[in-house]
């Protein structure tokens, strides 16, 4: 089971408290009605599917109710640090972003049948 920290209840919960809500930290048109069409697909519609570090919405659904924003390592799918809406992305340092080999289930349990 994965644990997900709520930063606003200040405790790790199961992970089936939670549901994503996308990319955190995306700037909203100032005039979104004036945008051309490709700029409002930018911004609505596509989005960066990067390979480690990634900065994302959260909601505690079953807790708080509230959002936060985590970065978390799509690799490994370990979560880096969460933190409050509406505070800066966090400096994260290329140690803490690094992962080594991931265990898979072949690699700890054998052959999956």
């Amino acid at each position: 089971m994965l644990l997900i920290y709520c930063p606003y209840c200040q405790e790790e919960r199961s992970e089936l408290e939670f549901r994503g809500a996308g990319d955190a930290h995306i700037a909203r048109p100032a005039e979104i009605a004036s945008i051309s069409d490709e700029e409002f697909e930018a911004y609505f519609f596509l989005r960066d599917n990067p390979k480690g570090l990634i900065f994302e919405r959260w909601r505690h659904i079953h807790g708080c109710g509230r959002f936060f924003n985590a970065a978390r390592d799509t690799v490994t799918d370990k979560f880096i640090v969460t933190y409050k809406a509406g505070e800066p992305k966090p400096e994260i340092g290329a140690a803490a972003a690094q992962h080594g080999p991931v265990e898979t289930y072949e690699a700890v349990e054998g052959e999956a049948q």
